[in-house]
């Protein structure tokens, strides 16, 4: 009887070693998964943060863009203007 118990004892011991060796493997398992699936989110982020940064880059040279051509037609208006206003209309130069 004592013997049978030893050897249950010991097939137990077995099977909780065998079940122990599993279970740190799917653990290594399931690092080297959660490590992949992060590095993913990360850079699936990082393109999102990207292609916003663009987006938001394109915006500003859009404005830039308006802002040098008003620009640029308000000088002529002005230069216009002021050639209009001059007192004295201008002479040829002699060479």
């Amino acid at each position: 009887m004592a013997r049978q118990t030893n050897r249950f004892m010991n097939a137990a011991v077995r099977a909780a070693r065998q079940a122990r060796k599993w279970a740190m493997a799917a653990a290594r398992e399931a690092d080297r998964l959660l490590r992949e699936a992060q590095k993913r989110a990360d850079s699936a982020a990082r393109r999102r943060q990207r292609q916003q940064t663009l987006r938001k880059t394109g915006r500003v040279l859009r404005a830039a863009g308006r802002a040098a051509l008003v620009a640029a037609v308000a000088a002529g208006i002005a230069a216009t203007r002021a050639e209009r206003r001059s007192p004295q209309p201008r002479k040829p130069r002699r060479r």
